[in-house]
């Protein structure tokens, strides 16, 4: 394999057609039981991966080298390989930091709470802070040092501005479900989904008939994608931000075709 992805579960993976139409390699899927990671990662073969559920901190073990975004996130998404050496990445950072500058919400000073603690949720943290936010609370369905339950959520934040879901509850195939229920959030403006199948969640649904900002997770998986791409083949695309949106946008519109 050149260039692929690999996760425990990915028949709902779309990366296939991203990569491929980003650019010109071949781009492979690769389901990777957890007692087989080790072997794969070893091995070495491959020249640049992505990484998705649940190895995106495993996989930091393995590395020679870890660029500074990714070491502050704690998380990996993207590993180059260069001449058996390698080197971690996350651009789920920039993918990230782009969906709320396309949304144009503000995130300066406001409470956001953040549904999930695992991988994902680490790089919106990262983008959060980067970005001034006031407060800043992990949301997690049992107890835990680092987050808050959702019961707490709703009793001591349901002044929150804004609300990311970083969990899979929404995803396909259990479209029925969300995380939340929006309404006992009466101050939140604005909701960004990372889910991007469906395109548009049950928790998106209800942030638009509440009047809320509802940002896909589809635009995430596009645009950090096209800088996994840059990692890849060491190289940049364009030199200014609307020839990225532009890309960003073919690559969303031919997927949003097969959803």
């Amino acid at each position: 394999m050149n260039y692929g992805l690999i996760g425990e579960k990915l028949s709902h993976s779309y990366s296939k057609v991203i990569h491929e139409t980003i650019s010109d390699y071949t781009y492979d899927i690769v389901q990777i039981p957890k007692n087989e990671l080790d072997t794969f990662m070893r091995l070495k073969d491959f020249k640049g991966i992505n990484v998705t559920i649940p190895y995106k901190q495993e996989v930091i073990k393995y590395l020679d080298e870890i660029d500074d975004n990714a070491e502050n996130i704690g998380a990996v998404n993207t590993i180059v390989n260069r001449n058996g050496r390698l080197t971690g990445h996350n651009t789920d950072f920039a993918g990230f930091l782009y969906t709320v500058k396309k949304y144009d919400i503000d995130i300066n000073g406001k409470k956001v709470l953040i549904l999930g603690r695992g991988g994902a949720s680490k790089a919106v943290t990262a983008v959060l802070k980067s970005l001034g936010a006031g407060s800043i609370h992990n949301v997690y369905h049992k107890q835990a040092d680092d987050s808050i339950t959702y019961d707490e959520a709703l009793k001591n934040h349901s002044d929150t501005d804004v609300i990311v879901n970083s969990t899979p509850v929404g995803m396909y195939p259990d479209t029925d479900a969300s995380p939340v229920e929006l309404s006992h959030f009466k101050q939140c403006g604005s909701v960004i989904d990372i889910i991007y199948n469906p395109i548009e969640t049950k928790l998106l649904k209800q942030a638009k008939e509440l009047g809320m900002t509802a940002a896909a997770g589809l635009d995430m998986l596009v645009s950090q994608a096209v800088y996994a791409s840059e990692f890849f083949l060491d190289k940049k695309f364009y030199n200014n931000d609307a020839d990225y949106a532009a890309l960003i946008d073919k690559v969303v519109n031919r997927v949003a075709t097969m959803l």
